[in-house]
Order: structure tokens, then sequence, then C-alpha cells
């Protein structure tokens, strides 16, 4: 008998066994994986009939439209979410870009933390993938780290959000409330889902408004290990006596900055004299509204202008900003801001005739060049086979449809307002793109990393010609 019981038990385990090594050998395979179950977890809570205002079923190409744009935290929408779905409805959608923000396998991981008090091998290595932690050794920490700063910034946020609300707009104490974390939630994850069917357009002149938003928003898409840096900085500095940055840290900080303070400007000067966006606001309102554009386009998704107005060099402008996208590790999408600085840093040394990239004192790794370069061009391949896609099935001008699939790929969530206008096969082709953006850019890096690999041998070198 107990013979029986132990051959049993070891063919359950060997099935054990071959089912996690068929499903879950690789981390990146995991998350995306768990991405897609949860999609469709969301898609079908969505289709309840207690989801939708009216109480009648959404359809399943709707549902996972927006079941999609929420755990991709995009915030493109076919329907007008404040009216459309119900208080279920909304809470759902809250709860899954949430999860999409904070990384499925990052919350799994600090469930098992809290409830076993420990960590399996396989699932600090999926933990590392998502967080981009920098040991195995570190991931405990930055699993509670990601946790404190999610919760400090979306309830300050929120907080704020909501006495301004309340007091500045005589909102009633729950709507104010329920609208300011709503948002707060949104904007740190990067979702860009508005309870209002213009956005923020409302508060654009709103500084109490658009400027807690933007600052979550920043804060989010900057990655969590500049903010796990930021805040054990002192600590290290206290213990250690070291005084330095790291290169990620200065390179994604900066790059930042530049980044926000060039569209900053440029939609200012872009958009000053018109009367559609900012031409009826005085020069400090214009300045805080192309502030707040600026930082929407690093894949946030509110607007407080209206975007179907801009001019063709402010859209241009904005897509730009859409693909390089925020800082990675982050809930932001595109390419990532490090990617776009090695890029550079490549240029430049190019240009100067340097045999090796450099960028604030220290030498790339020709690996980290090529996948810097693999995963641009990969982003700009699935970007043009997607607009490419999308002008056979829509009727649409082309910089419109343009827009759409960066704003897509980049997981921002601005549109020009032809969303709702896509028909059946132009909505798949943009949750398709959805997904590839969230998950496209950190699995192709985790895939190459694994695979790269020594040669014994060099071949013979030959130059083509280039140019």
């Amino acid at each position: 008998m107990l013979a029986g019981r132990a051959v049993r038990a070891a063919r359950s385990a060997r099935a054990t066994r071959g089912w996690q090594s068929l499903f879950m050998a690789h981390p990146a395979r995991t998350v995306v994986m768990a991405f897609g179950a949860v999609i469709l977890l969301g898609t079908a809570l969505l289709m309840l009939p207690a989801a939708s205002e009216d109480g009648s079923s959404a359809d399943f190409v709707t549902a996972l439209f927006t079941s999609t744009s929420a755990v991709c935290v995009t915030g493109l929408v076919v329907v007008d979410t404040g009216t459309y779905w119900s208080g279920f409805g909304e809470g759902v959608i809250l709860v899954l870009f949430q999860i999409g923000g904070f990384g499925i396998m990052t919350m799994a991981s600090l469930l098992g933390l809290l409830i076993s008090g420990k960590l399996r091998l396989r699932m600090q290595l999926t933990a590392q993938a998502e967080t981009k932690s920098l040991g195995i050794g570190d991931v405990r920490r930055v699993l509670l780290g990601v946790a404190g700063c999610t919760l400090m910034v979306e309830l300050a946020v929120g907080a704020v959000l909501a006495l301004r609300l309340r007091f500045g707009y005589g909102e009633s104490i729950w709507d104010a409330w329920y609208l300011g974390f709503f948002h707060a939630v949104s904007a740190f994850n990067n979702a860009g889902f508005g309870l209002h069917a213009d956005s923020l357009t409302k508060y654009a002149q709103d500084p109490w408004v658009t400027l807690p938003i933007a600052v979550a928003v920043i804060l989010g898409g900057i990655g969590f290990p500049v903010l796990l840096e930021l805040l054990r900085h002192h600590r290290r500095q206290r213990l250690t006596g070291r005084r330095g940055w790291s290169l990620h840290f200065r390179l994604t900080v900066a790059t930042t900055a530049v980044l926000l303070a060039l569209g900053t400007v440029l939609t200012c000067a872009l958009e000053w004299a018109n009367d559609d966006t900012l031409g009826s606001f005085d020069w400090h309102e214009k300045i805080l509204a192309g502030f707040f554009h600026s930082a929407m386009s690093r894949t946030a998704g509110f607007n407080s202008v209206d975007i179907g107005a801009m001019t063709d060099a402010t859209l241009l402008m904005t897509c730009m900003l859409m693909f390089v996208g925020g800082g990675s590790a982050g809930t932001a999408g595109g390419i990532k801001v490090s990617t776009f600085a090695v890029l550079g840093a490549a240029m430049l040394a190019e240009f100067r005739g340097e045999p090796h990239s450099g960028v604030m004192g220290r030498k790339l790794a020709p690996h980290v060049l090529r996948q810097a370069l693999t995963v641009a061009l990969a982003g700009v391949g699935f970007v043009m086979t997607a607009t490419l896609a999308l002008l056979v099935v829509v009727d649409k001008p082309f910089e419109e449809v343009l827009f759409e699939a960066v704003s897509a790929f980049g997981t921002v969530g601005l549109s020009t307002g032809i969303t709702a206008d896509l028909p059946t096969s132009g909505r798949l082709i943009v949750i398709l793109l959805m997904f590839v953006g969230r998950l496209g850019p950190v699995t192709l890096v985790s895939a190459l990393a694994l695979r790269e690999r020594t040669r014994r041998y060099e071949l013979p070198e030959e130059r083509p010609v280039i140019g």
C-alpha cells in the first residue's frame, strides 16, 4: 500500500515537473501567459450584465478590448468608461490596470512572500524578470519596495485630488474620493483611464488637478529601480559612505528630464496660437497644458486639450515621445528611455570616430548596444506593420492611423478620436498591438540575454558598403 502511494506520488511529481518545465521554465514566458490569463479573466467579468450600466452584456470584442487596454495600462477605449460601465465594471477595470501596472508576477510573488514567508527560486526568477532587480538576493526587498512605492504615491495623489474635487468643484464626499483615487491609481500605473468623457479637459487650467496627476505619471513611468534607488540612497550613503548614483539611475533621470522639457517647449511652440487647443489660455496656463501633454505623451494617456484638434507637427512630435516611452521596469511602455539613450550614445561615438560607445563616464558593453538596436527596430517593425494593416481596414487619414498605432504600441492611450470608430478587425489589430507593446520589449530583451553565448571562433572580417 505504501509502495503504491509512493509510485503515485512519484508520477504526480513527474507530471508537475513536466508541466512546469513546459510552461514555467522561462520567466518571460510565464509573464506573458499570466498577462494573457488575466486579460481573459477580465474579459469574462466585463461581459457580465452587472458590469454595464444598463444591465446588458457587453459584446466579446468590446470586453476584450477594454480588458487588454486595462491590463496593458494603455487607456484606449471603444466605449466611454464613466457612462458605459457600472460601478462594478469600473471596479474591475481599476483592479485590472492596478495588476497590470504593478506586474502580475510581482504581485503573485509578493502574495507568496506574505503567505509562506519565503520565495522559491522559480518565483524569484520570474519576479526578477518583471522588476529588473539586479540580483536574486534583492528580490524580496524589491517586491516590498515596489508595493510601498505604489501605495504611498497612489494614496498621496488620491488624497490631493479628492480634496481639490470636494472643495474646488463641489463634488460630494463619496464622488470626490472615488474620482480622486480612481484617477490617482490610473495615473501612477500610466493607464490613462478616466471617468469623464472628455478625459481631463475640464481641469486643463487647474494645476491642483493636472500637476498631481503628472507627478504620479512621471513617478510610475520612470521605473521602480529608479524609485527604489532614490529611497535607499540616503541609507546606503550613511552605511557605506558612497555618494554616487548608478548609471541606470542617472541615464534614466537625465533622459526623462530632457524629453519632458523638450516636449513641453515643442507643444507650447506648435500650439501656442491654435485656438482649438492652447490659443485661448493665458501664458502660464499654456505652459501648464504643454507640460501636462508632454508628461502624458510618455505613456499616460490623459489629455487636457483636444488631441484631434492639434496640428500635424504636434501629432508627429507626440508620436516620437510615445514611441520612446518611459523608464525600464515601470508602468510605462515604449522602447524605454534607456534604450533611446544607448542608441544616442552609439551614434555620438560613431560621429566622433571612437571605437567604443560610452555614456556618463562608463563604457557600454557591445551586447547592450545590440539589444537596444534590436528592441528599437522591432518596435518600428511592429508599428509600421500595424499601421499598414489598419490602413487596409480603416478609412481614416494616415496621420490619425499612425498616431493610433504608436499610441497602442507605446501603451499610451492618447487618441485623435478614431478608436470608437474602428471595425472589429481594426480593434483586434489594436488589441494585439497593445499586448505586444506592453510585453514585447521586456520579453525580447530577456530572450536575448538568455540566448547570449560566447563564440569559440572568429569569422573572417569584411566590410560591406554602408550608406
